[in-house]
């Protein structure tokens, strides 16, 4: 398993686990890291095995990871920290294609992949990325299962603190640009684990999002504005502000290629700000709730709640919008 210090990865591990697998997991090194050793504890439960390899480094990969060793199966939930392209090609491509051909040659005979619902309407270079990956997979004679998950739990709990400090909840618009069925962590690694033994399943691109109904920014504000007690309080953020703050920075990334990688990332913003994460109707153009599958039980108002009653905390991604 590759991915496996993420919050995705260390709940698929977990599900893994569970299901009676013998799981091997690959963690890129750090600075306070080698291949091949494990000088500090990601935070993984115990019950898998931990290798810390760079998939980056098809040598590397072969030699310290798969290790002449026979597996059966790979689950990768690897991906780029930020979605700079950068980062994105060298990660969400390069490293997943390297660990293809070596679960090939260990005799691996499933693959699959954590990919994102986002890559059905490829505007930025991480979806591009995550894309042709998932193209050099189909070809490879690998039985496959790609899961294309909808928002994630996390990705919708930066403004938790914000409105608990009695400030408004920020939205895009009049907040109802936008829809998606969040998937808790638990429910998207029961579905990845499952990937394994379900036939249903293979050779498969698979959107999933949680149990429904969809819910619009403004629901989730909403819903947090009912279970701490306040009237609602709302401030609308013109999408054009995301578009001057992209466009401010690639000009200036000609001269500071720094600041092209920023440029990069508030488009990511307005992509999220914008584009519902729910299946995309080819014939339309537009996003389908009733197209998108479900699956699990955990809902968003249960994940607030239990953020809000200390029972949970949430770590937030590199690109969070607030």
């Amino acid at each position: 398993m590759l991915g496996a210090t993420g919050t995705i990865g260390r709940a698929t591990a977990r599900a893994l686990v569970a299901r009676g697998h013998e799981v091997v997991c690959f963690v890129r090194p750090r600075a306070q890291g080698r291949a091949g050793s494990a000088p500090a504890d990601p935070g993984l439960d115990a019950g898998a095995a931990l290798r810390w390899v760079d998939p980056t480094d098809p040598v590397a990969l072969a030699r310290d990871g798969f290790a002449g060793e026979r597996f059966d199966a790979v689950v990768s939930c690897m991906a780029s920290r930020t979605g700079e392209p950068g980062d994105a090609w060298a990660i969400d491509h390069r490293a997943q294609g390297h660990v293809l051909e070596a679960a090939r040659a260990a005799g691996a005979r499933h693959f699959v992949l954590l990919s994102a619902i986002c890559v059905q309407k490829p505007l930025l270079a991480f979806q591009q990325a995550k894309l042709a990956f998932e193209a050099e997979l189909i070809a490879s004679g690998l039985r496959y299962s790609i899961v294309r998950p909808t928002a994630f739990f996390k990705s919708l709990s930066g403004q938790i603190d914000r409105v608990r400090q009695g400030r408004p909840f920020l939205l895009f618009g009049d907040g109802r640009l936008t829809a998606c069925k969040p998937i808790s962590d638990d429910d998207l690694a029961a579905y990845l684990a499952d990937c394994l033994t379900d036939e249903n399943r293979w050779n498969r691109v698979l959107p999933i999002g949680g149990p429904g109904p969809a819910i619009t920014p403004r629901d989730q504000g909403e819903t947090l504005f009912a279970l701490l007690g306040q009237a609602p309080r709302f401030r609308s953020v013109p999408v054009r502000l995301l578009d001057g703050i992209a466009g401010t920075l690639a000009m200036l990334g000609r001269i500071v290629p720094a600041l092209a990688a920023k440029a990069e990332l508030a488009r990511i913003g307005r992509y999220y700000a914008t584009e519902s994460m729910l299946v995309l109707d080819p014939a339309t153009g537009r996003y389908d709730a009733a197209a998108t599958p479900e699956t699990g039980t955990q809902t968003l108002v249960d994940h607030y709640r239990a953020v809000l009653s200390g029972e949970r905390t949430t770590e937030r991604g590199d690109h969070s919008v607030f």
